[in-house]
């Protein structure tokens, strides 16, 4: 193409030009754009051509000239060192963006086309040999320069995070010097879990990349457990007429913010977002005269810096002490510190954004050349960086910066494995050029870029062209004298494994002044202590909720429980409800009083029947003994005897063979001395109707009839006894239900109706041997035995018709003690109705004890 600028100028208009540029010359150029001013003046009406920018207009973000020096000193180094690039002299064009859509087209265009030429696809020469495009800063700079490069191929490296650019129109692969942003959203998420921060708010800008990560964090924190206390989107200016809008806006949500129960809240915006953090409770105090501000644990993103413009330099810095940022991670290669120190207006030529930030960052104004009159102090051009506070500029190597270094070095690494492969070269006036034609192919080696920079850390991307790293948590302490220092207290590494991806080290964590330097709490409500569960408040949100203590035999062994929950049947709830202990093993057990107590009134009872046995059987053919069939009274003194010992069945740790042996043994036992009673009953009766003239009952009175009886009567109770062991037996379990502290061990009876079959017979036999000997009570014999078997028989039924109540409203071993009672009190009842007064005479009345006293008859 021929060069015909001045017909081209003709037609189109050049814009005014920038005024902040820095041009490096070399036989490969890197352009970047870089975002340091704010353009601040009036609205454009497009009445009449705007006129050129003025000082005043201009505010400078100090601490971004730092990326300025990143990329200079990075090429600085490459052109140094004779083994990268031999022969080849790196340049650069670096341009400001003005944090603008205008001035970042206007930039990038003048990047690509000839040099001080704005004349879109026009390049008539080889001195702009552009091969790679280092920004932008914020995401939507980074897109408005995408959407030119990407059209001629150029590969754009951005050294913020940048999702917005996932949603660009398809075209070249760019390259991202910082982790993507959703293992920021994992690392935040990761760290409000951590310190248990439920109900937090949320800072950002009303536009595109805002509403970007309020739709993406607000679900997810959700899903975990974390609400909401306000979500507060603020709107940007770049117009004089706009700033008093943002205050009156800043003063509302500052208010919302002091005044919610959120003590945590994340920032998410741009760069420069600290800038109008720091404004809020300065509009606040002007427009409300709001007490001093909370303190609030703002958790910024790796986009964020704490900056501070020249009008902010004696502002307190206190909003954001002990604030926790996720930061790109960064390291200071070597000799940094000295390239930055020796950097002055007055030794740089070329640099045209060093002048404003040291009029920004120093508070001072150069002499013009025009004129001498100056308002404020002079610079002299040998102020010391050293004496800047944190806000203003950092000596140490920042996160972007970091990145902005690693990305000149990843596309010269790119640049040197392209020159090996292809040996096609030009030569031109005396220097090396790569053939334009080539640059397509330098996407394909920067994609694969691996190396170790001279800070001797690795840099490579992963398959999206993303950094693949992990990010810093780190801790902004600021001081008084707004000497800022940050402190490393975390990491979240995506490329480790799960379980070590988030470390964090609590103790050193400097936190914001307002809360003690204790670990602040973000609960809508205190949490619901263990014992209690949470009952969502209506029309509130799920962090907010009311603790309502457990329903009884429930716990949460847990804070902030949905639900209480039972222990499993093997443990209890204790007092509090906030645990599950063990339940003990229950079993009426000779070492306990009750158990004691009724073993040895068994084993009394046992010696007393003992003792009576034996007295009858010495005096056994005494007429007392012989009255009334003295066989009768061995098998009852004897059935009473084992009545009484085989309560000893029932107390103990319940076994298969006990479990057996006890009720059946009980049921035939007692049936057999109830059966005795009867038959002796009958028999007193059939020898007094005996002893009248003519009575037939003579051929009745004798042992066969008691024999009997007594056969008869046991045999059908061991009938119902056999069918009991024969279909369903007892057996020994473990009752974990009817007592909540304790598992009952105790003999299952089977089948219950064949135990109540068992009792109801034994009823039977005591009610018939009641109603007999009731009947006879009244038979004229100086020895009524009736009398005395209807007292006993009126104990029995009383106690047996006391234990059916009794035995169903008694649990685990006190159901045994009832019936072990049961047994004592009947057995005694018979031992005593009906021996004791024949024990009376034979020890103490034995003159009473003759055939003449007993036929005695009274009337």
């Amino acid at each position: 193409m021929v060069c015909k600028s001045h017909i081209i100028k003709c037609l189109v208009g050049d814009p005014h030009y920038p005024l902040h540029e820095y041009h490096q010359k070399g036989d490969l150029i890197i352009g970047a754009i870089a975002s340091q001013t704010f353009i601040i003046s009036e609205s454009i009406t497009f009445n009449e051509e705007p006129p050129p920018t003025l000082f005043e207009e201009l505010a400078v973000v100090p601490k971004n000239y730092q990326h300025i020096l990143a990329l200079a000193f990075a090429v600085k180094e490459i052109n140094e060192n004779p083994q990268i690039l031999p022969n080849i002299t790196l340049g650069f064009h670096i341009y400001d963006s003005y944090f603008t859509a205008k001035w970042t087209y206007h930039a990038t265009i003048l990047l690509i086309y000839t040099l001080g030429r704005f004349v879109p696809n026009y390049n008539c020469d080889f001195e702009n040999n552009l091969i790679a495009v280092i920004g932008g800063l914020d995401p939507l700079t980074s897109l408005y320069v995408a959407t030119v490069v990407d059209i001629y191929k150029f590969p754009q490296l951005i050294y913020g995070p940048a999702p917005v650019m996932n949603d660009k129109i398809p075209g070249i692969s760019f390259y991202q010097m910082a982790p993507k942003e959703a293992h920021q959203y994992a690392g935040i998420l990761s760290l409000l879990l951590h310190f248990r921060w439920m109900w937090i708010g949320i800072v950002t800008y009303n536009d595109e990349n805002g509403d970007r990560f309020v739709q993406t964090v607000v679900p997810l924190f959700s899903q975990n457990g974390i609400c909401f206390a306000f979500i507060e989107r603020s709107e940007k200016f770049s117009v004089v007429s706009e700033i008093n809008d943002m205050f009156e806006q800043g003063a509302k949500m500052n208010d919302k913010i002091m005044s919610s129960k959120a003590n945590v809240a994340i920032v998410y915006g741009e760069s420069y977002t600290v800038v109008f953090l720091r404004w809020l409770p300065y509009v606040s105090k002007q427009e409300h005269n709001i007490n001093k501000p909370k303190g609030i644990v703002w958790i910024l993103t790796a986009q964020l810096e704490l900056t501070s413009m020249v009008y902010q330099r004696t502002w307190d810095t206190e909003i954001i002490h002990g604030s926790l940022s996720f930061t790109i991670h960064n390291n200071n290669p070597p000799g940094f510190h000295k390239f930055v120190l020796s950097r002055n207006p007055s030794s740089i030529t070329g640099d045209g954004f060093i002048r404003d930030f040291w009029q920004n960052a120093f508070g001072c104004v150069f002499v013009n050349s025009i004129t001498d009159k100056v308002k404020g102090n002079v610079c002299t051009g040998e102020e010391n960086l050293l004496s800047l506070p944190g806000p203003f500029f950092e000596i140490s190597m920042t996160g972007h910066s970091y990145s902005i270094y690693n990305a000149v070095y990843a596309v010269v690494h790119a640049l040197q494995s392209l020159s090996q492969l292809k040996h096609n070269t030009m030569v031109e006036r005396g220097r090396q050029k790569l053939q334009h034609q080539q640059l397509w192919q330098l996407h394909h080696f920067l994609k694969v870029v691996s190396f170790n920079n001279s800070a001797g850390e690795s840099v490579s991307f992963d398959q999206n062209g993303e950094l693949a790293a992990g990010l810093d948590i780190t801790n902004w302490i600021v001081s008084s004298n707004q000497s800022f220092h940050r402190v490393k207290v975390g990491r979240f590494d995506p490329l480790a494994p799960p379980e070590q991806a988030f470390t964090i080290s609590e103790e050193a964590i400097t936190w914001n002044r307002g809360f003690n330097q204790t670990q602040p709490l973000s609960l809508c409500t205190w949490s619901c202590h263990p014992g209690s569960s949470k009952k969502v408040k209506e029309g509130e949100p799920f962090c907010c909720y009311d603790c309502i203590p457990c329903p009884k035999g429930k716990i949460s062994e847990k804070e902030d429980m949905n639900d209480c929950h039972k222990c499993t049947g093997e443990n209890y709830p204790n007092q509090n409800q906030d645990l599950c202990i063990p339940k003990s093993i229950s079993f009426l057990s000779y070492e306990e009083s009750l158990g004691l107590s009724l073993a040895s009134l068994a084993l009394s009872f046992s010696v007393i029947t003992a003792l009576l046995l034996g007295i009858f059987m010495n005096h056994h053919n005494t007429p007392i003994v012989k009255a009334n069939n003295r066989v009768l009274t061995y098998v009852l003194l004897i059935s009473l005897l084992l009545c009484f010992l085989c309560t000893f069945l029932f107390i103990g740790q319940p076994q298969k063979v006990t479990c057996l042996l006890r009720q059946i043994a009980f049921g035939i036992i007692f049936s057999v001395a109830v059966s005795s009673v009867l038959a002796k009953t009958i028999t007193v009766v059939l020898a007094f109707m005996a002893t009248k003239p003519g009575s037939k009952m003579r051929k009745w009175v004798g042992k066969s009839l008691a024999n009997i009886i007594v056969l008869s009567c046991s045999l059908l109770q061991a009938i119902i006894c056999t069918v009991w062991l024969a279909t369903s037996p007892p057996f020994p379990e473990a009752d974990i239900h009817t007592m909540s502290e304790e598992i009952i061990l105790e003999c299952n009876e089977g089948s219950v109706i064949l135990f109540y079959c068992v009792l109801g017979y034994l009823g039977y036999l005591s009610l018939v041997s009641f109603t007999v000997a009731f009947l006879a009570r009244k038979l004229p014999d100086s020895f009524n035995e009736a009398k005395f078997i209807t007292f006993s028989m009126l104990v029995f039924c009383s106690v047996w018709l006391s234990f059916i109540p009794s035995y169903l409203s008694s649990k685990g071993k006190h159901m045994v003690a009832v019936e072990i009672f049961s047994i004592l009190a009947s057995s005694a009842g018979l031992l005593g109705c009906i021996f004791a007064p024949k024990c009376y005479i034979i020890i103490l009345r034995p003159e009473l004890n003759s055939k003449e006293h007993l036929i005695r008859r009274k009337y």
